[in-house]
């Protein structure tokens, strides 16, 4: 397709030789939506001719379509504001409208790329947050859940400093990480008013200089009956436009989930290690062979991905930081690395969180047998015993069946406990659920 784009683009696309990544499609088609409205709120208010408004229009649409991606090469290492990109959109949408249409006089009409970037950047976070990774995130609770329940039963020996604690069950495991994920997405979801108060109607400086006092709240009314989203203004004009805290914000409830989605990958590759001379509690599904030169070797390969897609958003997240602290008075200057780092994480995690629960949570079997040896083997189940003989005989007992390798039941016997204490003392269903 030949080139749309206009003077402006060249100039940065010459400029910004940096990555050869260029702006999230996400912000693109954001901006062709933002475009396409501010076009026909314009025309409403009668500040822009009604032909050239709906042939810009249509324009933006086929934009915030997809269809002209190819027509958006700058880097995404580029002027701060995001303002080579807004231009870019402009000049677009403008050769896309005819030959009589303006990229500022009539697409930019009421925007500045200070208002109008980050808009985009939000509506485009807003966007996958919602529709893209809550969904996945729900999926795979609701996978970890009904593990948690399948399960339920099955006792096997707690872990604590990676060491033998009390017994717990499968299940409990289970339910604790699908709690981690809803409360993951408890967070993630909290950040979506934040993602959603956008700064448009601002232009320059928060101050709204060129822009009629209608024309903001027009443009979200349209926006929002376009996508069904929670589009809102700004808490204050001034906040909206200096600082991108919001995106922020959102960045470090995703770097939470892949806290927590390391910490559950972790234990399942701990629990499916083996088969023989690991610890063997679960079987993982079997995806695909895992050595070259090693038949038969199967490794827990999604875990793996999901760890490596969690360092990533860490460090995302790092940058992002970086980025949300470089506001200087009217404008924060770091808007592009914030919207492909923001917009990496979210696409990332929703994956991430989709593969686990489909290709690994999914198709977890339990290792009863082993399970439950381990819950009979873990010395720490003398813990059960100390109301009844107290905590120091408990030790000794504990010393000498670890010593001996006899079982707790025998020392413990040895020792003078009544067998009818033992009994209900070393019960370990019982012991993972002592208040039932």
């Amino acid at each position: 397709m030949a080139e749309l784009w206009g003077g402006e683009t060249r100039k940065a696309v010459a400029n910004f030789p940096v990555s050869g990544e260029t702006i999230p499609v996400a912000v693109i088609h954001w901006l062709g939506r933002i475009k396409g409205a501010a076009a026909r709120t314009n025309a409403e208010l009668g500040l822009l001719d009604a032909d050239i408004a709906e042939r810009i229009a249509r324009a933006a649409d086929a934009v915030a379509a997809g269809e002209y991606d190819d027509q958006f090469p700058i880097d995404v290492f580029q002027t701060g504001s995001g303002t080579s990109s807004n231009m870019n959109a402009n000049e677009v949408i403008a050769a896309l409208a005819g030959d009589d249409t303006h990229a500022n006089d009539h697409v930019n009409l009421g925007q500045s790329s200070n208002d109008v970037f980050p808009s985009a950047v939000h509506l485009a976070a807003l966007d996958r947050t919602v529709n893209e990774l809550l969904p996945a995130l729900q999926k795979l609770e609701d996978a970890l859940q009904r593990k948690a329940e399948e399960f339920a039963d099955i006792a096997k020996a707690g872990r604590t400093h990676l060491m033998d604690a009390v017994p717990v069950t499968l299940g409990q495991e289970f339910g604790g990480y699908a709690a981690q994920i809803r409360e993951g997405r408890r967070r993630v979801g909290s950040t979506v008013v934040g993602l959603g108060q956008i700064p448009l109607g601002g232009t320059a400086t928060g101050t709204g200089l060129n822009t009629h006092p209608e024309f903001a709240a027009r443009v979200r009314e349209k926006l929002v009956a376009d996508t069904g989203l929670e589009i809102l203004p700004p808490a204050d004009p001034f906040e909206a436009q200096a600082n991108r805290d919001g995106l922020v914000e959102a960045s470090g409830a995703l770097k939470t989930v892949a806290v927590s989605l390391t910490k559950i990958s972790n234990d399942l590759r701990w629990m499916g290690s083996g088969p023989r001379a690991g610890l063997g509690e679960i079987f993982l599904p079997e995806l695909q062979k895992g050595s070259s030169i090693m038949p038969g070797k199967v490794n827990p390969v999604i875990p793996e991905v999901v760890t490596q897609v969690a360092a990533q958003v860490i460090g995302n997240d790092a940058a992002i930081t970086i980025g949300g602290m470089n506001g200087h008075f009217e404008l924060n200057v770091y808007i592009p690395l914030l919207a492909r780092n923001l917009l990496q994480s979210i696409g990332l995690l929703a994956s991430a969180s989709r593969l686990l629960a489909e290709k690994c949570v999914e198709g977890v079997e339990a290792n009863r047998e082993r399970c439950e040896s381990y819950a009979e083997l873990t010395l720490s189940a003398a813990t059960a015993l100390n109301p009844f003989i107290g905590y120091d005989k408990a030790s000794e007992i504990v010393k000498t069946a670890a010593a001996s390798g006899r079982s707790l039941r025998e020392v413990a016997l040895e020792a003078g406990v009544e067998e009818s204490v033992l009994d209900e003392a070393l019960d370990y269903h019982a012991m993972a659920k002592p208040h039932g």
